[in-house]
């Protein structure tokens, strides 16, 4: 299973503590598990791009614990993502529609198109409130002629 960079998260001095002393929040400390997404490298849409397509992404918690996840992309104008976030106990799976409107092919750039996945742990329904750990996947986009 791949593994993708962490971003480390903010620890801060506690107020009882000496300055050179750090308190971290060990539920934000621990890393985000992995997930699994069905395509697990790219998203592939074929032409002709004179109508809306969509193509579906399965998105599985393979770790041990609750994540809140939530997708974006680089071309706001070009693509969408429904639902764009939520939260998935361990185990469970969402099935995640990707879309991409109506385009001039061969005459807008392309070439750096992708979806990102975010995921964070989230031991209650808040997530991307807190100094923890987020993680990322990005599935490119592939435009066939």
């Amino acid at each position: 299973m791949a593994h993708f960079p962490l971003i480390p998260a903010y620890i801060t001095p506690s107020p009882r503590s000496p300055p050179h002393i750090q308190v971290v929040d060990m539920a934000q400390s621990v890393p985000p598990g992995d997930i699994a997404t069905q395509p697990g490298t790219k998203i592939v849409f074929n032409a002709p791009y004179d109508d809306k397509h969509t193509y579906h992404i399965k998105v599985t918690n393979s770790s041990a614990r609750r994540i809140g996840w939530a997708f974006k992309t680089t071309n706001m104008k070009r693509l969408g993502v429904d639902p764009a976030a939520g939260v998935l106990d361990p185990k469970e799976n969402a099935l995640i529609a990707v879309s991409c409107d109506a385009f001039a092919y061969g005459q807008e750039d392309t070439n750096n198109d992708r979806v990102t996945i975010e995921w964070t742990n989230t031991p209650r329904r808040e997530w991307f409130q807190g100094d923890g750990m987020v993680r990322r996947k990005n599935l490119p986009i592939e435009y066939n002629p």
